[in-house]
């Protein structure tokens, strides 16, 4: 064969090989209606699970700060000079793998599945005989949910608040690529012992009522590869074995041609 026929056909083959079918990316909430004034929402509260890290800080009537003291978390406040710093680090309780933790005074409390409100009414009953009108202040020390997949940035996100939506997380990953769906991302969400997996289209009007609209610490948010992105990937499968078969055609015919 002769080199001139040769590269022909290997114009050929690669003019087949880079014609694909175009494939149109949706939009996020597509369809949506302007909805002002329809009504207002509440966020859902966030579920305590284990691996949780909560900062809890008691108060009461008592002018002695040493009377509360005993029931707080602790709170690093001085560096290695001693002065106090501006910017205090909070250390909190670690809700272990039984889902409990050691609270100073009142022993070890279960709290697993209890939301913030539900933790601080329990608390604050125990303390209400020792203590004169106790208030507890609880907050989240760690916020983190995980987005895989088809985004500019995989990985952990952790916030400092108690409130991510699925729209939020997307964008703190660097939104979903060309190559990402966007009509089925999986949620994986563990309750009580429990694992599930939901799926929510972000392309869909009614993407606020779903309940995996609202993250949940520890979830994990996985965008599948769409259509369009699976084509490219075999294409570009395809034009390495093409470019293999070319190189090892055009180097034979190379030799043939020198010895010939």
């Amino acid at each position: 064969m002769q080199l001139p026929q040769l590269t022909w056909i290997i114009l050929f083959a690669l003019l087949l090989n880079s014609c694909s079918t175009q494939y149109r990316i949706p939009n996020y909430l597509e369809n949506l209606k302007d909805s002002t004034g329809l009504g207002t929402f509440q966020f859902p509260e966030p579920i305590i699970q284990k691996n949780d890290i909560l900062y809890i800080q008691v108060y009461s009537e008592s002018l002695k700060p040493e009377i509360d003291a005993p029931y707080n978390s602790p709170t690093i406040g001085t560096g290695s000079s001693g002065v106090l710093n501006s910017n205090p680090t909070l250390v909190g309780y670690i809700v272990d793998h039984k889902g409990e933790i050691e609270y100073p005074r009142l022993g070890t409390l279960y709290i697993e599945g209890l939301t913030k409100s539900q933790l601080t009414a329990i608390i604050k009953e125990k303390l209400s005989n020792v203590l004169t009108n106790p208030t507890v202040n609880i907050r989240f020390l760690s916020f983190k949910v995980i987005v895989m997949g088809e985004v500019g940035n995989q990985g952990p996100i952790t916030i400092p608040g108690e409130k991510l939506t699925i729209l939020e997380a997307i964008g703190m990953a660097g939104g979903i690529t060309w190559s990402g769906k966007r009509e089925d991302i999986k949620v994986i969400r563990e309750t009580n012992g429990v694992r599930e997996m939901g799926l929510i289209d972000l392309t869909s009007q009614d993407l606020f009522k779903s309940p995996y609209y609202h993250l949940q610490q520890n979830d994990i948010v996985i965008v599948d590869m769409n259509k369009r992105g699976r084509v490219t990937q075999n294409e570009q499968y395809a034009m390495q074995r093409i470019s293999f078969a070319v190189g090892i055609i055009t180097t034979f015919a190379l030799l043939i041609n020198i010895f010939k």
